[in-house]
């Protein structure tokens, strides 16, 4: 009964506070390791999944990163200062039930970290790229663990050198992956030249599909392409959406012809060129097109197979 008259009630601040800590952490936890994978995926591309777009998942885990582990960093800091002035609240019943719930938590992670380890090295995965994975995971889940083992013991008032060097070290890390993904994913800038170009293939996508089209309605190709413009379905050629310029249009042939734009970026440098949309063909169906560019006005010559995309006869 002594005890129990000594022990702390947990005030609503209190509740509020250590449920954002530990919410906090865990979607900073999350986007962390969220985060390695995505650099592992551009260091270590996988060839079954060539349209994998690395940057839109980097951007989403950088934005949730670079909030939420701030947020939690300031609670962490306002509970360990609360605690230095009021040693009784360490016997709070939240608090503890938060901690230990936090370091179960972390031990799952590290045994099924492991676990999956130990099950894809005897199926045969064996590549750099799954082992930095699993390396990444451990890493961030012993972190955790230590330091939630650690605050669980300490003495109020005591605060071990390496537990500051942690600290320490945890935000140079913090703003290390946070350089590393706007290196990897893209300034803002660059990040909208590359929606420039994006726009650019998939308006090139358009007019091309036209084209065949009007191809296959009247067994020859338009003269321009203001030709294409129809007022009943509302069709017009797209502009180039930085410059509102037309985009070049010529034939080379009976049933060739050539598409030019000009591009901000090269799709090599971008995931422009591996994660474009797809355009649907005339008769149905989707099909994928080679729209690789360099930086600067490209071309892209297309001629139309008369037995793939046969005339329509009209009745």
């Amino acid at each position: 009964m002594e005890n129990e008259a000594l022990t702390p009630k947990s005030s609503p601040r209190d509740v509020f506070m250590y449920l954002l800590a530990t919410i906090t952490l865990y979607f900073s936890v999350w986007s962390v390791i969220d985060l390695l994978f995505g650099y592992i995926n551009v260091g270590f591309p996988d060839a079954l999944n060539p349209y994998y777009d690395a940057g839109a998942a980097i951007r989403w885990s950088l934005a949730l990163f670079i909030i939420i582990f701030p947020v939690y960093f300031w609670v962490s800091r306002f509970l360990f200062k609360d605690i230095e002035a009021n040693a009784n609240k360490r016997e709070l019943k939240i608090r503890k039930w938060l901690l230990y719930l936090t370091l179960f938590l972390a031990a799952l992670l590290i045994i099924g970290d492991l676990v999956a380890l130990i099950y894809n090295f005897l199926g045969g995965e064996i590549t750099a790229r799954f082992f930095l994975k699993v390396l990444a995971v451990l890493a961030v889940a012993l972190g955790v663990f230590w330091y939630y083992l650690y605050d669980l013991r300490r003495v109020p008032g005591t605060f071990s050198a390496k537990a500051k060097l942690f600290v320490r070290g945890t935000l140079v890390v913090w703003l290390a992956v946070i350089v590393a993904g706007i290196f990897v994913a893209g300034s803002p800038f660059t990040q909208r030249l590359v929606r420039f170009d994006e726009q650019r293939v998939a308006d090139l996508q358009t007019i091309q599909s036209q084209i065949i089209n009007y191809w296959q309605r009247k067994s020859a190709l338009p003269k321009t392409l203001a030709d294409l413009n129809d007022s009943i379905s509302g069709f017009s050629a797209p502009k180039d959406p930085q410059t509102n310029a037309d985009y070049e249009y010529r034939t080379t042939g009976k049933l060739a012809f050539e598409l030019c734009g000009n591009f901000d970026l090269s799709s090599s440098n971008t995931q422009t060129g591996r994660n474009v949309p797809m355009a649907p063909a005339p008769y149905g169906g989707p099909y994928a097109d080679n729209w690789m560019h360099n930086q600067g006005r490209q071309c892209f010559e297309r001629t139309i197979d008369p037995q793939l995309y046969p005339p329509i006869q009209s009745k």
